[in-house]
């Protein structure tokens, strides 16, 4: 060796996009991948955990799903500022609610959760069936009304759901309710494409836009990093 001290190479995290009026999709993950949710009450308190910080956050809900061990959701902000105060609320909220029943102080979540700014509408509702056919592809269930923690069966019709603010792309599916119910179950019928799913799985991989970006309005901010890909 010549005596040279050598440095360790630092790469720098990728600030999170936080893109004003662009839609989210968010993953949540339980810590080092084990379960969240245990029996039928988890389910529900995070689903009222949910609705609880939305409202205090100006969040609007247009699709989620729960799964054993993780968390997608589809959001927009009145301020997207608020996205790491809506996180931790839900985070902090429910991750105290489960310890104090299993009776164990432990972390709940992944410190690090993932978010795609969805910058390209043709990819919205792409998404949205993409958070709603997790299960199917899990092989949990063979259709996506079987499963009964899903934003599906509020937005196909199939039962009211208060968590849900219509996104007005999906409005715009009919005239009314019954249209849009109609119209949105058919998009259903064909599955979503290799390139779909690789453009929203390496988006929420890397924490980046889905579709090309719009201006950065002032105030860009940072608020995580990327977490290695770990498929849905």
């Amino acid at each position: 060796m010549d005596g040279r001290r050598f440095q360790e190479t630092v790469v720098p995290r990728q600030p999170r996009l936080l893109l004003q009026g662009v839609p989210l999709h968010l993953i949540q993950r339980g810590h080092n991948r084990e379960a969240c949710f245990f029996r039928e009450w988890d389910y529900r308190v995070y689903l009222d955990t949910l609705d609880e910080q939305a409202r205090r956050t100006a969040c609007s809900l247009h699709a989620y799903v729960l799964m054993t061990n993780h968390v997608h959701l589809l959001a927009s902000f009145r301020d997207v500022h608020r996205l790491p105060d809506f996180i931790r609320g839900v985070g902090q909220q429910y991750g105290q609610y489960l310890n104090r029943r299993r009776r164990r102080c432990s972390t709940v979540w992944d410190g690090r959760y993932r978010s795609s700014p969805i910058a390209d509408e043709r990819y919205l509702l792409v998404c949205q069936r993409y958070i709603e056919l997790n299960p199917v592809r899990a092989g949990i269930v063979g259709r996506p009304e079987d499963f009964c923690w899903s934003s599906y069966l509020g937005n196909a019709g199939v039962r009211p759901d208060g968590l849900l603010t219509p996104h007005a792309l999906y409005s715009g599916l009919g005239d009314n309710p019954q249209e849009r119910y109609r119209a949105y179950c058919g998009l259903f019928d064909q599955d979503l494409s290799a390139t779909e799913l690789e453009e929203l799985r390496r988006a929420a991989n890397a924490n980046c836009v889905i579709g090309k970006a719009p201006s950065q309005p002032p105030g860009l901010g940072s608020a995580g990093s990327p977490d290695r890909p770990a498929g849905d």
